[in-house]
């Protein structure tokens, strides 16, 4: 004889089981432990794309309608947060081969440390500023959450992979600029980096450096010289630039070392404090870096730096 679960008892082990996944406290849970969205409804600059995110197997992701941070949470914070922003061209966001395996690295030891999942020019947006919106944004939540999540306000900061160290670059010379209009409370806290790790970034869009495919995506493929200086991160270093750490290879063929050289000779030219790292080989693209490799020293020399400037404290 089959057993039955009377219609009441059903109906209420079914409302149970909503309430649980639909409560505040769930969604909190959430949001604290795995993803905090940027944007309280509508994101600016719509409407975007449409459909679903598209995600590759090796973790590049494209079709990015909901911008939003990964949370690592370390099992033992030590008060340190950085926003990790990975490359791709402005075309793609290159996750699973930067922003995630560095974001890791970072909670094992004792960062909080959050990937910037951010919306991409190309698709659909009616202003190419939204990368730049999205990272401005970010660091505004992040130091909003700073008593939260057990984080320093004032040890916040951002590191950057190639078109993401553009990124990161822009946010840390005009963290006061306003890309967007005021959402809410959290854009009246301060946007600007305690510090900054610049991974084989793109700096400049000046000739004869500027055939990269983010100065296509941003500024179009005939730009005049006037937007070639607006989003050139060397010419807007200044004294509020924070202290900047600079690796990348010799060899590069997609951002030539021009770039972090004429970023390093800025922040010198203003007094801050700043380190470049220049390997002899490695070409483009190595994240963390292979072992063995020369490029694969950068987070023991970050470290060493950080410590140095007491950033950091193991």
């Amino acid at each position: 004889m089959k057993s039955k679960i009377p219609g009441l008892t059903f109906f209420i082990l079914l409302l149970t089981t909503f309430i649980l996944i639909t409560s505040p406290a769930a969604s909190q849970h959430i949001a604290l432990n795995d993803e905090l969205q940027l944007w309280p409804g509508r994101v600016p600059d719509g409407p975007g794309p449409q459909g679903s995110e598209i995600i590759s197997e090796k973790g590049s992701y494209t079709n990015i309608s909901r911008p939003r941070l990964i949370v690592h949470r370390p099992n033992h914070p030590n008060g340190l947060a950085i926003l990790v922003i990975s490359g791709g061209g402005y075309a793609h966001i290159e996750i699973g081969n930067e922003s995630n395996p560095a974001a890791e690295w970072l909670q094992e030891h004792g960062v909080t440390a959050f990937e910037l999942i951010y919306r991409l020019p190309e698709e659909g947006w009616t202003s190419t500023n939204v990368p730049f919106q999205d990272g401005q944004r970010a660091m505004r939540i992040i130091r909003s959450k700073a008593a939260e999540l057990g984080i320093n306000p004032h040890k916040i900061g951002i590191m950057g992979f190639s078109a993401g160290g553009h990124l990161a670059g822009m946010i840390e010379t005009s963290f006061d600029y306003a890309y967007y209009k005021p959402a809410d409370d959290v854009d009246h806290i301060s946007a600007r980096p305690d510090f900054a790790v610049l991974l084989y970034p793109v700096i400049t869009m000046l000739p004869p450096y500027d055939h990269t495919h983010s100065e296509k995506v941003i500024i179009g493929k005939h730009p005049d010289s006037e937007q070639q200086q607006i989003y050139s991160v060397q010419l807007h270093v200044n004294a509020n630039t924070p202290p900047t750490f600079l690796a990348q290879a010799e060899d590069d063929p997609v951002s030539n070392i021009e770039n972090s050289r004429s970023m390093y000779a800025a922040l010198q030219k203003n007094n801050i404090l700043t380190e470049l790292h220049v390997f002899p080989a490695g070409g483009h693209g190595w994240g963390m870096g292979k072992p063995g490799t020369p490029e694969a020293q950068w987070p023991e020399l970050f470290l060493k730096w950080a410590e140095r400037n007491a950033i950091w404290r193991r």
